[in-house]
């Protein structure tokens, strides 16, 4: 019996097996292709289940999603952005299996609350900070999935002080400030010629005004959009991780400081903003969750 773990990420597909041996080597990964994604992905799914009989299959997806029907719609994906039937078609070339989907949000909370910083709290926010930015909420040690099932999309929330122009169609949200493509973009627009949040941070250390002011404003961003939330929701422990978190003083200085200023309110005094432990396998490791507990759920009805 095999289980599998699917990202649907902005850095495209991946792929691995669930299992206690599981090595983080042997994850497949795969960019989204100009088109045909899900020949690609399906490709990628056979190819590691290597002709095993598959019996469950976890997946978590950039939104938006629909949990219920298994439609995904990630405007990354041009193919899909009208909605994509994804849990059936994974189901089409593993019929027995048990197929679960989840926003790449919930699954990097899950892998947070499991494997991760946030498994001493019952209530916390997970963020994943990369080209684009996912989160997870956990309340009472649950989480929050919502209504439709896209419940975490903090990237979204609002930040006080900005109007820059997101993907979305709005202002001001925090994506359009603190992703990577987004603090890439705002240097390059200061004149800054680099193409990587990597050169970017390098540059950063190197004294850069223009990197270090573009790290500035995105961890000011991601502050007071934590102290928001943190507020709203009664949490005490953020993780957060991606890419752009490894980025060092010149993000986690102003990030701290941000939420030192706006997060006053007596009952977010032990409020801790913590690094992620779990690298960049957070997503893939929270769709393998998914899986497993589909499976046990299974299980226990048949017993």
């Amino acid at each position: 019996m095999t289980i599998l773990a699917l990202e649907i990420g902005p850095a495209g597909f991946a792929v691995t097996r669930v299992a206690d041996d599981a090595d983080p080597d042997e994850v497949r990964r795969l960019p989204i292709p100009s088109g045909g994604a899900w020949a690609a992905c399906r490709d990628l799914l056979l190819e590691c289940a290597e002709g095993t009989e598959v019996t469950a299959v976890g997946i978590g997806s950039m939104g938006p999603v629909d949990m219920a029907a298994g439609v995904v719609a990630p405007p990354q994906i041009p193919e899909w952005r009208a909605g994509f039937a994804l849990v059936d078609a994974v189901q089409k070339i593993f019929p027995i299996a048990l197929v679960q989907l989840a926003l790449d949000g919930v699954c990097v909370a899950l892998a947070e609350r499991n494997f991760g910083a946030t498994s001493v709290v019952s209530d916390s926010l997970s963020v994943v900070v990369s080209d684009r930015i996912a989160a997870g909420v956990m309340v009472g040690g649950f989480v929050v999935v919502g209504r439709t099932g896209n419940a975490g999309h903090f990237g979204h929330v609002l930040v006080p002080g900005f109007d820059d122009l997101c993907e979305c169609g709005g202002r001001g949200c925090l994506e359009a400030v603190a992703s990577g493509a987004s603090i890439l973009r705002w240097a390059n627009s200061q004149g800054w010629v680099g193409n990587s949040v990597e050169a970017l941070v390098g540059a950063a250390q190197g004294g850069d005004e223009i990197a270090v002011s573009a790290l500035n404003r995105a961890g000011t961003a991601l502050g007071r959009a934590i102290a928001s939330v943190a507020s709203l929701l009664d949490i005490d422990l953020v993780a957060v991780g991606g890419t752009v978190a490894k980025s060092g003083p010149a993000l986690w200085k102003p990030l701290a400081a941000s939420v030192a200023t706006h997060a006053r309110l007596g009952f977010l005094t032990a409020l801790r903003v913590v690094p992620s432990e779990l690298d960049l396998l957070g997503v893939l490791a929270g769709a393998g969750l998914l899986a497993v507990m589909a499976q046990e759920a299974a299980a226990q009805v048949a017993d």
